[in-house]
């Protein structure tokens, strides 16, 4: 079921105000995006602490109620989108969130990765019940899936293959693992591919081929040297689980190549958006600069940037410099309407430069200084809290200037890359009230959009 047209009309005219705000960079319409049937997967990449999790849970929860059946596979062990969502907790199986408008027919589901059980499961689902028993229970597999290096962006890619295999949802939303380099999510599948390929784990399978004595002197013969050295760093108990592990998992280690690429053409192809999702700083739009490129290089369809947390101000005509004189002017009664702050009081002849100021009159009062009681008026009292105001909204603008620059230096870089803006909101996400704002504001490109219900 469509939206409404008159509300379609009306948040297509929002967006060209927010395409106004973000010229000349091409603007992101995640709507059309969410909307189109021939869109399968979105995959929310970024460096960490950018809001990758909250930005896929918004996304998914946009796409379900404009009529998607939706799963948000997140991979963040922090459990924001659990409690974002009003579930309790979050596990490998998916689950049905509760309070979402389903007016449109639309669904939205929810799991969080657990990486030792998607390895297990997919032990047991290629492995005799004998060999899979033998598997699970050795203590070198148990290392390996709860902690190699890789494991967890293999298995988020194993668990986004089984989702896809599965049929059960018209998009999936993945929420990639926090890395500092970029693109680990890809790398993995080739990592573990090539450890489980490599010539260590077929000279360590040698032995259980040959059999016995004769393949522990095979073993022994032909690479002595690595194998007094791992002998010594990890003791012979562990070659001989590792020995173990490598006979009993044998058959499958061409599934796991297989199956990694599978996934990682599935990611290739056009039903697959990938969304690059940043914050207005510096080191965060270089690493997403990075991501850009690097998707670029590996022929992954790239649909945007989501600039996340971007400052705005309903009053930025008043600028920083103008905001700071008239602070001034506020803090020091001497140089009420100088327009030029402080400034104007130095190039201005002071009372003290002046030989033909007349005296005051006998009677008059002598004039306050800076520690008499009538500084504490209350007139005084609302120019400093004026003068206090107007420094904090200078800060403000500096702020805005600065973001500005650090994006505009990205979209000099990747004109070609479509943004939109999201606002920096006062508190965190933590209900599905706050995941549909986000939406909107991913929709929009507005980051100054009102508060909900205001």
């Amino acid at each position: 079921m469509s939206p409404d047209p008159a509300d379609r009309h009306q948040e297509s005219a929002r967006h060209q105000e927010g395409a106004r705000h973000l010229s000349p960079a091409r603007v992101l319409d995640v709507d059309p995006l969410l909307e189109d049937p021939q869109t399968r997967i979105v995959v929310c990449c970024g460096s960490g602490g950018v809001g990758k999790t909250t930005t896929a849970a918004a996304l998914g929860l946009r796409a379900a109620e404009r009529g998607r059946k939706v799963v948000v596979l997140t991979i963040d062990p922090a459990r924001r989108l659990a409690q974002s969502m009003g579930i309790d907790s979050l596990d490998n199986t998916p689950r049905r969130v509760k309070g979402v408008d389903d007016a449109a027919g639309g669904e939205l589901h929810a799991m969080m990765l657990d990486m030792k059980r998607t390895f297990d499961e997919i032990v047991e689902a290629h492995a005799d019940p004998d060999r899979a028993a033998a598997i699970l229970g050795n203590p070198f597999y148990q290392s390996l899936s709860a902690g190699f290096a890789g494991t967890q962006e293999y298995m988020a890619m194993e668990k986004l293959g089984q989702l896809r295999a599965r049929d059960d949802w018209d998009l999936i939303v993945v929420d990639t693992p926090p890395s500092r380099s970029a693109l680990d999510f890809l790398d993995a599948p080739k990592r573990l591919g090539s450890f489980l390929d490599g010539k260590l784990i077929r000279v360590l399978l040698a032995p259980a081929k040959v059999g016995g004595r004769a393949g522990m002197k095979f073993l022994n013969v032909g690479m002595s040297m690595m194998t007094g050295v791992l002998g010594k760093v990890l003791g012979g108990q562990f070659l001989k689980d590792v020995q173990t592990f490598v006979a009993a998992m044998d058959s499958m280690f061409g599934g796991f190549r297989t199956r990694a690429d599978a996934t990682y053409k599935l990611l290739q192809a056009p039903g697959t958006a990938f969304l690059v999702v940043a914050a207005p700083e510096r080191d965060a739009l270089r690493e997403a600069a990075y991501f850009v490129e690097r998707l670029a290089a590996e022929d992954m369809p790239l649909a945007g940037l989501v600039l996340n947390r971007v400052h705005g101000s309903g009053a930025d005509r008043l600028s920083a410099e103008r905001a700071l004189a008239a602070a001034e002017n506020l803090e020091d009664p001497r140089i009420v309407d100088q327009d030029d702050g402080k400034a104007g009081v130095r190039n201005s002849p002071g009372p003290q430069d002046s030989s033909d100021t007349p005296e005051p009159p006998a009677e008059a009062p002598e004039a306050p200084q800076a520690t008499d009681p009538v500084e504490d008026t209350p007139e005084r009292s609302v120019d400093r809290l004026t003068a206090g105001l107007l420094r904090l909204h200078a800060e403000r603008m500096h702020l805005l200037a600065r973001e500005q620059r650090t994006r505009d230096r990205f979209t000099a870089r990747h004109p070609e890359v479509a943004v939109t803006e999201v606002a920096a909101l006062p508190g965190d996400v933590h209900d599905l009230a706050g995941l549909r704002d986000i939406g909107a504001r991913l929709a929009t490109s507005r980051p100054e959009l009102p508060e909900p219900g205001a």
